[in-house]
């Protein structure tokens, strides 16, 4: 969809790390405008004097991508300094795991806030003004991607609060693409689906607000934190080579984004799961020894 990255803006969530650290370098290198939006200070220092260093044109925002009038003074920023923006990476989010019923109202309003109302806050915000800037300009392109994960094509045990979250992301994306195209040739979307990789999501609970402080852990939610922290660890695919797969995917107007090709052999099944109508199948099928060490776990007093 955009065939030239130089000169245009890209608007970057979670910008301080993972994903959005790495497409804002790739970003600068092309020669784009960065708005850079982050929860974290230090971090969003960091990758502000980065790109500058680089020569990029850099607007740095420290924004809780949850906070409706957060978000919406970010698009006031944006607009006033660049313009319409021609790439919006709805990128931040967080993670939390357990059993689904153990999972507080506040483990719910963080999750959801961050990793839903996020991406929703950016296309509400963004997209008219990208629509806008496509009826005055029939040359002008932009592009959404919004990060969803495999969490959103699957249903992973002992992690729903996450898996709702983006299996919601990819069900917006998927619409947003569909209302796109009934009003627009000009502006396209994405979902990128992301298996493990080493991101820093992990670490999420460090700028979980005060606010929203979560109870005392649960056995269920520390066995699925450990779980998570031992598999982004051992991750093969950098954030780098999937923030690439990004920028490749807007130039392709490719809308599926997947960081592991193999893992949706999963996905198969489960809709081959739903299509047949039988019960879903154990996620542990091709890892029993695993499957039965949760179990364990889970089932030990």
């Amino acid at each position: 969809m955009i065939d030239n990255f130089a000169g245009k803006t890209a608007v970057l969530t979670g910008a301080g790390s993972g994903f959005g650290l790495e497409c804002a370098r790739i970003g600068a290198r092309l020669g784009m405008n960065l708005v850079l939006v982050d929860v974290q200070q230090d971090a969003l220092d960091a990758a502000a004097a980065e790109m500058q260093a680089a020569g990029a044109q850099v607007l740095a925002c420290k924004v809780d991508v949850s906070s409706t009038p957060q978000m919406e003074q970010l698009a006031v920023d944006v607009a006033q300094r660049f313009g319409a923006p021609h790439l919006v990476f709805n990128n931040a989010g967080v993670g939390a795991g357990g059993l689904v019923w153990e999972n507080s109202v506040k483990d719910w309003e963080w999750v959801l806030g961050v990793n839903l109302m996020g991406v929703v806050h950016g296309v509400r915000l963004f997209t008219p003004m990208m629509l806008e800037a496509a009826r005055k300009d029939p040359q002008w392109r932009g592009h959404i991607v919004n990060t969803a994960s495999m969490a959103g094509l699957l249903a992973p045990p002992n992690m729903g609060i996450y898996n709702v979250s983006k299996h919601a992301v990819v069900s917006l994306s998927e619409t947003l693409y569909q209302d796109l195209s009934l009003v627009t040739d000009q502006v396209g979307a994405s979902v990128l689906c992301p298996y493990f990789v080493a991101t820093g999501i992990n670490e999420s609970q460090r700028n979980r607000p005060d606010g929203l402080a979560g109870d005392q852990p649960t056995q269920s939610q520390l066995i699925g934190q450990a779980m998570i922290n031992k598999a982004v660890s051992a991750g093969k695919v950098t954030a780098a080579e999937v923030a690439q797969k990004v920028f490749d995917a807007v130039a392709a107007n490719q809308f599926y984004i997947y960081s592991h090709p193999k893992a949706i052999g999963a996905v198969q099944t489960r809709m081959e799961d739903i299509l047949q109508a039988r019960n879903p199948t154990d996620p542990f099928a091709d890892k029993p020894a695993l499957g039965a060490q949760l179990r364990a776990a889970l089932r030990a007093d």
